[in-house]
């Protein structure tokens, strides 16, 4: 069977997205959580994988393959729904994945992934503010030239996209982003996704904490979750 490394579930959005791919297709594998130390470089993680970092897959032949991106595309070669069938389409779903995955930085150093705190809204930095914006546009621009009758997802049924987007659901939701209906009807479907419910729960219920990231709640104050 193959195993599945991770982090923290409260913090580690990078685990979240092969987590979240492999609990979607309903393939059987078995999950491994390593210290919240995870989510940094961690020399201690070497032998678990080649960047000593999580998440981290290992095939049932022990063949380790890390990096969420790469993991996506290893599953989408035997899962090809992963990936929008109109070739254009695909294309874009590609270029929306690389853009996540090499940037939206600032979003990740200010906001970073905290699925227990529920933040007062505050106002963003110039800097974040146009990634959050840049991401509004992804999540309309994708949902405009979808159609309903193809399915709630940036590219009607569930891709590798949405997985990589999944983790920025949970941060808007704890920083109180304010978005407009179409980029809140998405994060909303996100959200309540049953895998992404099952996260949460076990987020929920873990102990280990950063207290670096657990003093945001000091800093912007809490608010009542919806």
């Amino acid at each position: 069977m193959q195993t599945l490394y991770i982090g923290n579930k409260n913090y580690s959005s990078w685990s979240l997205r092969a987590w979240l791919l492999l609990r979607h297709l309903g393939l059987p594998f078995q999950e491994h959580l390593v210290s919240v130390a995870g989510r940094e470089y961690n020399p201690d993680l070497k032998p678990l994988a080649g960047n000593a970092k999580v998440p981290c897959l290992h095939t049932t032949s022990g063949f380790q393959i890390w990096e969420s991106i790469a993991i996506a595309e290893y599953l989408a070669e035997t899962h090809p729904q992963l990936w929008p069938s109109d070739p254009l389409a695909r294309a874009r779903a590609r270029s929306l994945c690389a853009e996540m995955h090499a940037g939206f930085g600032r979003i990740r150093n200010t906001m970073p992934m905290n699925i227990k705190l529920h933040l007062r809204p505050h106002a963003l930095q110039p800097e974040v503010q146009r990634e959050v914006d840049r991401v509004i546009e992804i999540w309309t621009e994708a949902r405009t030239h979808t159609s309903a009758d193809q399915g709630p997802w940036l590219f009607g049924q569930f891709s590798v996209a949405d997985a990589m987007f999944a983790p920025v659901a949970f941060r808007f939701d704890t920083y109180a982003v304010p978005l407009p209906p179409m980029a809140q009807s998405y994060q909303e479907t996100l959200l309540a996704h049953p895998a992404m419910q099952e996260w949460k729960a076990s987020a929920l219920a873990e102990t280990e904490t950063l207290a670096a990231l657990d003093a945001l709640a000091d800093t912007y104050g809490l608010r009542t979750p919806a």
